[in-house]
Protein backbone atom coordinates (compact mmCIF):
# COMPACT_ATOMS: atom_id res chain seq x y z
CA UNK A 1 0.00 0.00 0.00
CA UNK A 2 1.12 3.54 -0.95
CA UNK A 3 -0.37 6.95 1.17
CA UNK A 4 -0.33 10.23 -0.38
CA UNK A 5 -0.70 13.15 2.04
CA UNK A 6 -1.35 16.30 -0.23
CA UNK A 7 -0.95 19.80 1.38
CA UNK A 8 -0.64 23.40 0.25
CA UNK A 9 -4.10 24.39 -0.75
CA UNK A 10 -6.17 27.42 -0.14
CA UNK A 11 -7.20 30.77 -1.33
CA UNK A 12 -5.87 33.37 -3.33
CA UNK A 13 -6.05 36.30 -5.89
CA UNK A 14 -5.12 36.06 -8.94
CA UNK A 15 -1.98 36.98 -9.81
CA UNK A 16 -0.79 35.11 -6.44
CA UNK A 17 1.01 31.80 -5.71
CA UNK A 18 0.85 28.68 -3.86
CA UNK A 19 2.90 25.79 -3.62
CA UNK A 20 1.36 22.05 -3.12
CA UNK A 21 2.72 19.27 -1.69
CA UNK A 22 2.27 15.64 -1.53
CA UNK A 23 4.34 13.14 0.37
CA UNK A 24 4.39 9.14 -0.28
CA UNK A 25 4.94 6.69 1.64
CA UNK A 26 4.71 2.51 2.02
CA UNK A 27 5.44 0.21 -0.17
CA UNK A 28 7.64 2.47 -2.21
CA UNK A 29 10.23 0.78 -4.13
CA UNK A 30 10.76 2.27 -7.33
CA UNK A 31 8.08 4.97 -8.20
CA UNK A 32 7.94 5.64 -12.14
CA UNK A 33 5.81 8.76 -11.92
CA UNK A 34 4.72 11.76 -9.80
CA UNK A 35 2.23 14.10 -10.45
CA UNK A 36 -0.69 16.14 -10.49
CA UNK A 37 -3.90 16.53 -11.53
CA UNK A 38 -6.68 18.83 -11.26
CA UNK A 39 -10.70 18.60 -11.60
CA UNK A 40 -12.91 21.67 -11.61
CA UNK A 41 -16.52 21.42 -11.15
CA UNK A 42 -18.27 20.36 -14.22
CA UNK A 43 -15.21 18.73 -15.94
CA UNK A 44 -12.65 16.07 -16.39
CA UNK A 45 -9.81 15.27 -14.64
CA UNK A 46 -7.21 16.69 -16.54
CA UNK A 47 -3.41 16.32 -15.73
CA UNK A 48 -1.71 19.52 -14.50
CA UNK A 49 2.48 18.33 -14.69
CA UNK A 50 4.38 15.26 -14.74
CA UNK A 51 8.01 14.50 -13.25
CA UNK A 52 9.09 10.81 -15.10
CA UNK A 53 11.73 9.00 -12.60
CA UNK A 54 14.40 10.69 -14.93
CA UNK A 55 13.79 13.79 -14.15
CA UNK A 56 12.37 15.05 -17.03
CA UNK A 57 8.38 17.17 -17.11
CA UNK A 58 5.35 17.12 -18.50
CA UNK A 59 3.42 20.03 -18.79
CA UNK A 60 -0.54 21.34 -19.68
CA UNK A 61 -0.34 23.73 -22.10
CA UNK A 62 -2.47 25.86 -20.06
CA UNK A 63 0.13 26.01 -17.13
CA UNK A 64 3.70 26.14 -18.87
CA UNK A 65 5.58 28.94 -18.00
CA UNK A 66 3.38 29.56 -14.45
CA UNK A 67 3.54 26.28 -12.45
CA UNK A 68 6.83 23.92 -11.60
CA UNK A 69 6.51 20.73 -11.00
CA UNK A 70 10.16 19.30 -8.56
CA UNK A 71 10.30 16.08 -6.63
CA UNK A 72 12.32 15.48 -3.63
CA UNK A 73 13.98 11.94 -4.35
CA UNK A 74 14.93 11.46 -0.65
CA UNK A 75 11.70 12.30 1.03
CA UNK A 76 9.57 10.69 -1.68
CA UNK A 77 7.87 14.32 -2.11
CA UNK A 78 6.70 16.33 -4.91
CA UNK A 79 5.83 19.60 -5.11
CA UNK A 80 3.82 22.23 -7.71
CA UNK A 81 4.60 26.04 -6.97
CA UNK A 82 1.97 28.04 -8.66
CA UNK A 83 2.88 31.17 -9.71
CA UNK A 84 0.36 33.86 -12.09
CA UNK A 85 -2.75 32.14 -10.73
CA UNK A 86 -5.71 32.72 -12.64
CA UNK A 87 -9.35 31.63 -11.70
CA UNK A 88 -9.54 28.96 -14.18
CA UNK A 89 -7.07 27.04 -12.34
CA UNK A 90 -9.82 26.85 -9.68
CA UNK A 91 -9.70 23.07 -9.00
CA UNK A 92 -9.42 20.03 -6.60
CA UNK A 93 -5.31 19.27 -7.25
CA UNK A 94 -4.84 15.81 -7.25
CA UNK A 95 -1.07 14.33 -6.03
CA UNK A 96 -1.00 10.69 -8.23
CA UNK A 97 1.95 8.42 -7.62
CA UNK A 98 2.90 5.59 -10.84
CA UNK A 99 5.11 2.68 -9.11
CA UNK A 100 5.41 0.87 -12.88
CA UNK A 101 1.49 0.10 -13.79
CA UNK A 102 -0.23 0.58 -10.56
CA UNK A 103 -1.35 4.25 -9.71
CA UNK A 104 -2.32 5.81 -6.42
CA UNK A 105 -4.01 9.61 -6.09
CA UNK A 106 -3.89 11.42 -2.72
CA UNK A 107 -7.28 12.60 -1.30
CA UNK A 108 -7.20 16.14 -3.17
CA UNK A 109 -6.52 19.24 -2.07
CA UNK A 110 -8.74 22.54 -2.99
CA UNK A 111 -7.16 25.89 -4.46
CA UNK A 112 -9.67 28.59 -5.28
CA UNK A 113 -8.31 31.60 -7.20
CA UNK A 114 -10.20 34.73 -6.87
CA UNK A 115 -10.66 37.57 -9.51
Amino acid sequence: QVQLVESGGGLVQAGGSLRLSCAASGSIFSITTMGWYRQAPGKQRELVALIISGGSTNYADSVKGRFTISRDNAKNTVLLQMNSLRPEDTAVYYCNVRIFTLAYWGQGTQVTVSS
